[in-house]
């Protein structure tokens, strides 16, 4: 019999009489069952970015890496699908930000003061997130990278986003999270190629 189970077997006896115990004692055995059910079923979802840009003749330009905030509606959307979804084929984008963005864990695709879309690239949409296989807790899509080709001279690049929808410059769809540059803005020109690889941790600690 594991510990859980024996704290709440004893606390069903003192419910029924069968042990004498103050009210607050009893009180306490179901706080304490609560909070070691919280701890052994949570779980952290980490998203980290590796971002590389090339110049026009192939020669590596700068590197950003960081790992983003997942977003409150983020966050609900995974607990929908996942734990609610009968159904649910996976659809996901990756966008661009201007520069200094600052992502809030409020944040939607409607409403986000914080950051604005960069679309200035030759691709139509925003970039599919295809994903590999699992393995160890984690995914990524380093087998087929997001590649923006941009399309302006002197963009000033900030982070990136993912979100449900692929429009570019649009407002629907789920943003599940984004992050600026660790290491500060960056800088970009016409025919600059921008490659994104992505990859989901899911951690139970």
């Amino acid at each position: 019999m594991n510990y859980i189970t024996k704290l709440f077997l004893l606390f069903v006896a003192a419910i029924k009489g069968r042990i004498m115990m103050p009210v607050r004692a009893g009180c306490n055995i179901a706080a304490h069952m609560v909070k070691y059910a919280l701890v052994k079923f949570k779980l952290l979802t980490y998203i980290h970015w590796h971002i590389e840009c090339f110049r026009p003749d192939g020669t590596l330009k700068w590197i950003a890496d960081y790992t983003n905030l997942v977003v409150n509606v983020g966050l609900d959307d995974i607990l929908d699908k996942y734990w609610k979804g009968s159904t649910y084929t996976a659809a996901h984008y990756v966008g661009l930000t201007n520069g200094t963005p600052s992502f809030a864990a409020g944040d939607t695709m409607a409403s986000h003061a914080g950051w604005t879309e960069n679309s200035n690239y030759d691709e139509a949409t925003r970039e599919t997130l295809t994903l590999g296989a699992v393995s160890g807790q984690s995914v990524d899509n380093s087998a087929s990278k997001a590649v923006f080709t941009i399309d302006t001279d002197t963009q000033t690049l900030g982070g990136a986003f993912l979100t449900t929808d692929n429009t570019k410059g649009g407002s629907s769809g789920t943003l599940v999270g984004g992050a600026a540059f660790s290491g500060g803005d960056k800088s970009a020109d016409d025919n600059d190629v921008i490659n994104v690889t992505v990859t989901i941790t899911q951690s139970a600690s």
